[in-house]
């Protein structure tokens, strides 16, 4: 709720949406009006009330930014407007953030306003990297500056520290390394260089004041951290079977990533690749005569996840709920469309113990000749065995669209640029459509098949293999159980190999 007096927030938004603070979060929730900086984690912003006003202002190194001036009117303004305002500020505020200039425009336009700190990138991107800044053998202390005016740093005193924290350095890398040597830091000195902390394209190199601009030649390294100093040596990698693994995983543009969670939980590094845009069909029609005849239905079969949403928002658009079912059972293929029926309250009378749709007839607990089911399904593209099967045994199957998944226009940005760059070890598929739409999507890189040639192919299941050998003619993995945690163990148990 919109209060009547306008306030602006100047909020520390740490390094990614994990390192927010809940008070930094809330804020955001609240707020009318969002003016944020470049190279903030976008799921902050996803966050925002639907009419929130976004303004981005850049602040990117080198790149093109709102003029200060121009940034201190606008807090004024939406201030003075009776708005609440949030200044959204990588790292800390308070740390390299710029704040005073924007707080003394507003304390002379007598605006309220209030800072709230957050997690600085010189704290978080060092452990995130897996380097402590200090320890009781190492490292006593250390110092924190910004790389962008070498000559201002005091290089005597700073080579006599035990940890240094440069941020902003990335293209001055060669001057800070200079520098140090000649101030008497020796040679075999660590270092670390740590790019694009917290996001899936995170990188890490180590090596030394000697050798370390010999292993980032060539490479543009901005936005990153250096470190230096003996604590780099101390660096500990994530636990889990998957420690160190950057796996590109396909999924629908729409849905929140379970699976990406799972891959995470088990240690990887995640870069999401949308491959599916789900949408309404072309027509309710058919689904709304079905509903209108549900008392004639013997089954309701459903195959996944948007069969189920689709089919019982319809329902509800009909005014009508679960209760509508009456005597109708439920056949269920898959756990997690087991785990979204259960979302209405209901509970599946039969699911196939493979959870494939080719085990559904075989282990059908049920006479099926002269029974009536309605299948909600995707409108193209889906495979007819299962329909086949059941017509075949004197079953009725009413087809019904209750969705539609397309191609999204282009790839992924992210995931583009981490198969260019060569980092991404493994490729997932959780159905048959993501691989052909992936397949064509990586047509608009037109070195796609030696990019993709290191990188291993894990597949959810025999339908989905077969797709992966039509397109990319191999599959290097294949779970045993067909869900997304049979996946992930897969994955984890050829990594172990």
């Amino acid at each position: 709720m919109t209060l009547s007096f306008g306030k602006v927030y100047l909020v520390g938004a740490g390094l990614n949406a994990a390192t927010l603070t809940q008070r930094g979060l809330a804020l955001i929730q609240a707020a009318d009006v969002i003016l944020y900086d470049a190279l903030l984690d976008p799921a902050l912003l996803a966050t925002a009330r639907a009419d929130c006003r976004l303004i981005p202002v850049g602040k990117r190194g080198g790149g093109v930014s709102t003029p200060q001036a121009e940034i201190n009117q606008l807090l004024v303004q939406y201030c003075q407007a009776g708005q609440q305002v949030v200044r959204l500020k990588g790292g800390d505020p308070g740390v390299f953030g710029r704040s005073l200039p924007e707080i003394h425009a507003l304390q002379a336009a007598g605006c309220a306003w209030e800072w709230v700190p957050g997690v600085s990138t010189a704290l978080a991107a060092p452990l995130l990297a897996g380097i402590p800044l200090t320890d009781q053998a190492y490292s006593s202390g250390f110092a924190v500056m910004t790389a962008h005016d070498l000559d201002r740093l005091p290089w005597p005193a700073l080579a006599q520290l035990e940890t240094l924290v440069f941020l902003m350095g990335g293209r001055n890398l060669g001057g800070i390394v200079a520098r140090l040597q000649g101030a008497g830091v020796p040679g075999e000195r660590a270092i670390a260089i740590i790019q694009a902390a917290g996001s899936p394209a995170q990188r890490v190199w180590r090596g030394t004041t000697a050798d370390i601009l010999e292993q980032v030649a060539g490479v543009s390294l901005s936005p990153c951290v250096i470190v230096v100093g003996d604590v780099v040596e101390l660096q500990q990698t994530s636990g889990g079977p998957l420690a160190g693994k950057r796996i590109l995983v396909t999924r629908a543009a729409e849905q929140a990533s379970h699976f990406r969670d799972l891959l995470v939980n088990l240690g990887a590094q995640v870069v999401e690749m949308p491959a599916l845009e789900i949408q309404p069909p072309r027509s309710w029609a058919a689904l709304d005569e079905a509903i209108a005849h549900l008392d004639q239905v013997h089954w309701l079969l459903l195959t996944s996840a948007n069969g189920v949403q689709g089919f019982f928002e319809r329902l509800k658009h009909q005014g009508l709920d679960s209760r509508a079912l009456g005597n109708c059972k439920i056949a269920v293929v898959g756990r997690k469309t087991a785990q979204t029926l259960a979302s209405y309250h209901l509970q599946p009378d039969f699911i196939p113990p493979d959870f494939i749709a080719d085990a559904l007839i075989e282990h059908f607990s049920e006479a099926i000749a002269g029974q009536t089911f309605l299948f909600p399904r995707v409108e193209t593209g889906g495979r007819d065995v299962l329909v086949k099967a059941f017509r075949e045994q004197g079953a009725t199957v009413w087809e019904v669209p209750a969705y539609e998944s397309g191609c999204p226009t282009t790839l992924a940005p992210a995931a583009r640029a981490a198969l260019e760059a060569g980092t991404i070890e493994i490729i997932t598929f959780a159905s048959s459509k993501t691989v052909t739409n992936a397949h064509h999507l990586l047509q608009e890189i037109p070195h796609w098949p030696r990019l993709l040639a290191p990188v291993k192919i894990a597949s959810i299941g025999p339908q989905t293999s077969q797709a992966c050998r039509d397109c990319f003619g191999r599959v290097d993995i294949e779970a045993r159980s067909y869900t997304l945690e049979g996946l992930g163990e897969a994955i984890a148990a050829a990594t172990q190999m």
